[in-house]
């Protein structure tokens, strides 16, 4: 069993309310179909009742009828959540109309429903620019507690199973952070670690990676990489972290030993925390096609909910996984 059908597995029965705010989209209305029919979450559509009942109708969709639709423009509860909007972004300088409007745009209608404790996690992004989900996300749902960094994290599943955990290795950050601070890039050590239980099963092994492999190199870079390999230990004390490490001694075993003898991560890492967007993007990508790697992702890190943005050319299987990931994640979120 790959790994997609061991997140699938685990979410079925999960009883999860993931919202779709892109509810009468054709990719996303079959997906739901398909999470509805697998029990892989309870679906919240979020868009017109009558065409979304039409397109299932016409693209035979047979499940559809088992999640709950909600109108963000005829909502019995639209006063609720305005209220509750307003209240969170007044100090910003939101009124109350302002707030009224906003609760009729699906994006900002989702997260309020996960603020509100009616929904625990938000799949979207097949119509909607990045910008335009994340947005209300960090203005309503906010961080974790501890939190000031979102990060994105891609499950890599490699040909060669001699790396990581039997092929299996999660990059971080290769989405969001451009040059995180110590205090970020120790955060995200943090969060790609719990990734790693909840979603891929995995019990962290954390790299934290730079040119340099334990004084090396000298330099304002490496030194950041080192504090936050200092920090990350003491946020979490019983995690499995070691830096600072280039990317040969993390993953290869006989060069971990040479280069970072005693070392409880060097050549046997699973997860591989990069000191830069540019860094861990174009690693991603490097090894997505030059080694015909799969990647799984991005998975957003950080939030205090699970929300995760989909590509506007994501299929299908895309979307359904990504709730399933989504669902995977809720084991670390308390609402």
């Amino acid at each position: 069993m790959d790994l997609i059908q061991k997140i699938r597995q685990r979410a079925v029965g999960s009883g999860k309310r993931i919202v779709l705010p892109e509810g009468a989209e054709e990719r996303t209305l079959r997906a739901a179909d398909i999470v509805i029919k697998e029990n892989l979450a309870h679906v919240i559509l979020l868009g017109n009742h009558e065409e979304i009942s039409d397109n299932a109708f016409r693209w035979d969709l047979k499940h559809i009828a088992k999640a709950t639709i909600i109108d963000p423009l005829d909502n019995p509860q639209k006063q609720y959540f305005a209220d509750l909007l307003y209240e969170n972004r007044k100090a910003k300088g939101l009124t109350l109309e302002q707030a009224s409007k906003l609760v009729e745009d699906p994006l900002y209608l989702a997260v309020l429903l996960i603020k509100a404790g009616e929904a625990d996690g938000e799949v979207a992004g097949a119509n909607n620019a990045t910008g335009d989900v994340l947005r209300p996300a960090f203005q309503i749902v906010k961080t974790l507690p501890g939190f000031s960094a979102v990060s994105g994290a891609f499950i890599m599943v490699m040909p060669d199973s001699q790396y990581g955990d039997d092929g299996v290795l999660i990059f971080a950050d290769c989405a969001v952070n451009p040059d995180p601070t110590v205090r970020e890039l120790a955060e995200i050590a943090v969060a790609t670690a719990q990734t790693a239980r909840s979603i891929a099963g995995l019990e962290p092994r954390v790299a934290m990676l730079s040119f340099s492999t334990k004084g090396s190199a000298k330099h304002e870079k490496t030194q950041k990489v080192i504090d936050a390999t200092a920090l990350a230990r003491s946020m979490d004390p019983k995690l499995l972290i070691d830096g600072e490490l280039q990317a040969d001694a993390a993953i290869v075993e006989a060069i971990g030993l040479k280069k970072a003898p005693g070392s409880p991560i060097a050549g046997k890492a699973n997860i591989l925390v990069f000191p830069s967007l540019e860094t861990g993007n174009i690693a991603y990508k490097l090894v997505q096609r030059l080694a015909g790697a799969e990647a799984i992702g991005p998975v957003l890190q950080g939030m205090a909910a699970p929300i995760n943005d989909l590509s506007r050319g994501c299929s299908v299987e895309d979307i359904v996984n990504l709730v399933a990931i989504t669902v995977n994640q809720t084991n670390n979120h308390v609402q």
